[in-house]
Formats: structure tokens, sequence, C-alpha cells
């Protein structure tokens, strides 16, 4: 493969992933492209090296085990307020806490929510649901079968988190707040 056709392949990678605007890994690049996964993945270091250049505000970023093309983290904390999610920008104080809440405890009920916030968490958790910040995960073994909620890969991208182990550490203090007791 010439410099040229190298140079092509990755221009078309930026393109795809530019139009795509959610995370894809590098074999859907590569069936997308029609390129093969070696010249997907050549494309995209060619692709990653030009971004890390001082005279680019872009970046690759892995998220949920896709890339996606994003402002770099230096500029995104100025550019946040204009082009972030409106998602970010409607969330109520108390619907961060539900949120936050389930980021770090998920998979976790609404009355285990409820349990922790110590107030009903209905309308945030149906509201969170519509913003597609977070998903029922399953269905946990007690009687009742309660919803066990997680979040989205929507929430990942809104808080530009590779996985949600790329979550913040909490303190002590913090992580004492999200466990319930024993007898909840």
């Amino acid at each position: 493969m010439t410099d040229l056709e190298l140079k092509t392949e990755t221009a078309l990678i930026e393109a795809i992933l530019y139009l795509e605007g959610e995370p894809l890994d590098e074999a859907a690049l590569a069936r997308i492209s029609g390129l093969s996964r070696d010249v997907t993945e050549k494309a995209l270091e060619k692709l990653s090296a030009r971004f890390a250049e001082a005279s680019s505000g872009l970046e690759l970023s892995r998220i949920d085990g896709g890339l996606v093309v994003s402002p770099k983290k230096d500029y995104w904390e100025r550019l946040r307020e204009r082009y972030g999610k409106k998602n970010e920008s409607r969330l109520s104080r108390a619907a961060r806490e539900t949120l936050s809440i389930i980021a770090y405890s998920q998979p976790i009920t609404r009355a285990e929510v409820e349990a922790i916030r110590g107030v009903q968490t209905d309308n945030m958790i149906r509201m969170l649901i519509e913003k597609n910040l977070i998903k029922e995960m399953g269905k946990k073994d007690l009687p009742g079968k309660p919803v066990q909620y997680g979040t989205t890969r929507e929430f990942l991208k809104l808080y530009r988190l590779g996985s949600i182990a790329d979550l913040p550490k909490l303190s002590e203090s913090e992580a004492d707040r999200f466990e319930l007791e024993p007898d909840k």
C-alpha cells in the first residue's frame, strides 16, 4: 500500500467516525469502509498520530469498546457549556445524584436507590431512562423480581468515559454513602 493510498483510507475512516457519531470498534469500521482489518488498524494509527499533533483539536476516544472522534479533553472543558449534550445541562441536582448512585452501584433496583437517597426516585428514574442515560439491566432474584438499572453507552459518551471502570474513585466517606445496609 502506498503512502497516498493510506492517506485516502485514513480520510475514509475519519469520515465514517464523523458521520456515525456512535462508538465503532475496528471490526465495524472495516465492515463499513470495505477495508481489511489490517488496513483499518493502520489508518486508525495514522489518524491517532495526526490528532496527537498540537495543531489538532480532536482525538480518538475509546468509549465502551468503540472509537469516536471527539474534542481533546483540554478543549472540552472550555467548549462544554456551548457544545455539551443537552442531557447534561438539563439534569437537576436530584437527577445527577440518582444517576451517580446508579453509576457507582449498578446493577441496582429502584428500591435500593431510594434506600440510599432517602426519597422516592420514580420520576428521576423515568427521566433518566427517557434521556437514555440508564436502562433496565434485568431483574433481581428477589420476591417480585424488581427491575435492576445500569448506565448506558450514552452515559459513557456524555461523561467521556471509556467504560464504567473509568468513573472517578470515591473517597471512603463517599463510598460508604453508596452502600446499603445489610438488612435492606
